[in-house]
């Protein structure tokens, strides 16, 4: 079942009939159907369409220089016109609507069987050779803090990537920062805080978005690296907190843990070709 997630990801614009993707499985087609639906509680087909929905609606999302029509074909549609009926009906907005303003909140609900059946088998073991110690040098940063709801983020996170690229912060030279000051699931929603940082040292005038001047401190780190789809980094950070602090014998230092990505998403690239490295700071 790994293979053929991994299989799905890397062949969204590819036939992927039952037929092909029970090859990838070495099952006949029916006993494939039949585990694969137990398994994730998704048939084949539902869960290639929420895939491709979701590469598409990030197209929309951020690249302009793709077509509506050319995302409605990617995303396995004869007639932008069906497309636009079906995200409509999933999103409660049509695609130029998104595209000028996304609304994320039904979007991640639209999403949850997709990140449910995905995390049933994208769960890394780490291992406590996993992690390596590093003096890390400060490293002055332009910050955007989002202190609220999750399902708000993707708001937040538009308003980031807007910001940085008027500035002219490009991904590949100046580096992606979550800082994460609270469980990605608090027992209050209202409670989720986590800062969205770019590295930089140029100054930060006054600006409508609200972002600041600031530091990642330096100092000796914990550091975990995480290949494959990082957009949930709980199961690492509790990797490190759990196991690998306390046989460790290491103490904690007092700034939050934190990420550095170093392939931001990109609708073109495979989910599997994301990284990221989790820094817990150390005494």
């Amino acid at each position: 079942m790994q293979r053929v997630l991994d299989y799905i990801d890397q062949h969204l614009d590819d036939d992927l009939d039952l037929e092909t993707v029970s090859r990838v499985a070495a099952f006949s087609k029916f006993h494939f159907h039949r585990q694969f639906t137990a398994t994730f509680e998704l048939s084949v087909h539902r869960y290639v369409q929420l895939a491709r929905m979701k590469r598409a609606s990030h197209q929309l999302a951020h690249c302009t220089a793709h077509s509506v029509t050319d995302i409605a074909m990617d995303a396995g549609y004869d007639a932008p016109d069906a497309f636009a009926r079906a995200f409509r009906q999933r999103f409660g907005q049509s695609p130029s609507s998104f595209r000028k303003s996304p609304d994320w909140e039904p979007w991640l609900a639209a999403f949850g069987p997709l990140d449910n059946a995905r995390s049933k088998l994208m769960q890394h073991a780490f291992t406590h050779d996993d992690v390596t110690i590093r003096d890390v040098p400060p490293m002055p940063v332009a910050i955007m803090e989002h202190r609220g709801d999750r399902a708000t983020l993707g708001d937040t996170i538009q308003r980031f990537i807007a910001w940085r690229k008027a500035a002219g912060l490009s991904p590949a030279t100046s580096p992606t920062i979550n800082v994460f000051r609270s469980e990605r699931t608090p027992a209050v929603a209202a409670d989720y805080s986590m800062d969205l940082c770019v590295g930089t040292d140029q100054p930060i005038a006054a600006n409508e978005e609200g972002m600041k001047a600031g530091v990642i401190p330096g100092g000796r780190c914990a550091v975990l690296r995480v290949v494959g789809a990082s957009n949930n980094m709980e199961p690492a950070a509790l990797f490190l907190y759990r196991d690998w602090l306390p046989a460790s014998g290491e103490e904690v230092r007092d700034f939050p843990i934190y990420c550095r990505r170093y392939l931001t998403f990109s609708p073109e690239e495979p989910v599997h070709d994301a990284v990221a490295e989790l820094f817990l700071p150390l005494k």
